[in-house]
């Protein structure tokens, strides 16, 4: 019998577990059959198991994972908060190896990455499972269930990567739900990819602990990172995790890391809409050396759990590009609303459009593969071949 772990969920569980989600075609999910292996590592523990790396045994069969803030302790038997992780006999095991509901050939601006390889094809991994609750959750029939309690396929990292090779695509992406609650998985498709001369990112709410990360990211080209909001208040409240720990993983990929680096800020009428906020963002952002990462402001639309709110104005996401700009970012995008100016790449030196973008597609590219403006020479951060 499955046991809350501590800490508990404090959101209507029995709504989101009563589902048996089938992949959303709006969300270009793709590849989605059989059944889900996870459900032999529940059955018989003695069977080929993959650990959780990052655990503390605490006393008799009870299990702290240590790879997300919340610290969940699991009795024998007991899930994770993610969904994940379970404690079989006193070991935590992980329910999301090699059993993805997501296999999708996506554009990498999707994420949204914009100063990474534009226009280049990515292979887009990701599993059942989330450590966070976000009310506006896109993806919410994925992330909102256990990796066990929806449709999944068989996809050993092997096979990741050869059907990487298949499609001619040298890019693995984790994205559509949080890699954080299927890090195991990741990291060792990220390390084979690696082996096989490929490029990984990785699109994630960044509410991890800075080890799990840091190794991570030995094996990661790239990150975008959700910034949700900026007070500790509105991240509980909508995501039932706390800031802190996100703003420390931002300093430590842009400062500790070689990895690549975007943040997306959805902005939510009412929510995180207000200038004062953004413009709090925007510092703090500019103070920690992010004065040159793209930042992306992205329209919410009614989606989950606020269904009752309308689409994101314009101009608010135009407003947000502005006090960006005063406030010393360099490249602020306007994201999900197409078509529209502000997806396209200005040299912030001599600002003539060296990008122009249209949704996912890139219309021009004046930029060489070093980067460099044709109009005044000027290099422009990012991983452009």
């Amino acid at each position: 019998m499955n046991h809350e772990p501590r800490p508990a969920d404090h959101l209507n569980r029995r709504e989101l577990l009563a589902r048996t989600a089938q992949i959303s075609t709006g969300a270009c999910l793709a590849c989605v059959f059989g059944s889900s292996s996870s459900q032999v590592l529940a059955a018989d523990p003695t069977s080929s198991v993959r650990l959780v790396d990052y655990t503390e045994r605490i006393e008799g069969s009870q299990v702290q994972c240590r790879v997300c803030p919340r610290h969940c302790i699991l009795d024998d038997g007991d899930v994770s908060y993610c969904r994940s992780h379970k404690n079989v006999r006193g070991q935590m095991t992980t329910l999301a190896y090699s059993n993805p509901c997501v296999l999708s050939a996506d554009p990498i601006e999707k994420l949204p990455m914009n100063h990474f390889r534009p226009g280049t094809e990515t292979l887009s991994i990701a599993t059942g499972g989330c450590n966070l609750r976000c009310l506006y959750c896109q993806n919410w029939e994925q992330s909102q269930v256990g990796p066990n309690q929806i449709k999944t396929f068989e996809l050993t990292p092997k096979q990741a990567i050869a059907e990487a090779k298949k499609k001619k695509i040298d890019t693995i992406v984790f994205t559509y739900t949080e890699p954080v609650s299927y890090l195991e998985y990741a990291i060792d498709i990220a390390q084979l990819a690696r082996k096989a001369k490929m490029k990984v990112v990785v699109g994630t709410a960044a509410y991890i602990e800075p080890k799990p990360l840091m190794d991570f990211a030995k094996f990661v080209d790239a990150f975008t990172v959700t910034l949700k909001g900026f007070d500790d208040d509105f991240y509980v409240k909508m995501t039932g995790a706390h800031l802190d720990p996100v703003l420390s993983a931002i300093r430590t990929i842009r400062h500790e890391t070689e990895c690549w680096l975007e943040i997306v800020n959805l902005i939510v009428p009412t929510y995180n809409d207000q200038p004062e906020k953004i413009r709090a963002m925007c510092r703090w952002l500019k103070k920690n050396g992010c004065e040159s990462v793209p930042v992306h402001f992205s329209r919410f639309v009614p989606m989950y759990r606020l269904k009752d709110l309308p689409n994101t104005p314009v101009q608010t996401l135009e407003s947000a590009c502005r006090i960006a700009d005063e406030e010393g970012l360099q490249y602020a995008y306007t994201a999900n609303i197409a078509p529209h100016d502000g997806a396209n790449t200005v040299c912030p030196h001599c600002h003539h459009t060296v990008i122009e973008r249209f949704a996912f597609k890139i219309k021009t590219n004046s930029l060489d593969q070093n980067g460099q403006c044709p109009h005044c020479q000027n290099k422009l951060p990012g991983v452009w071949k």
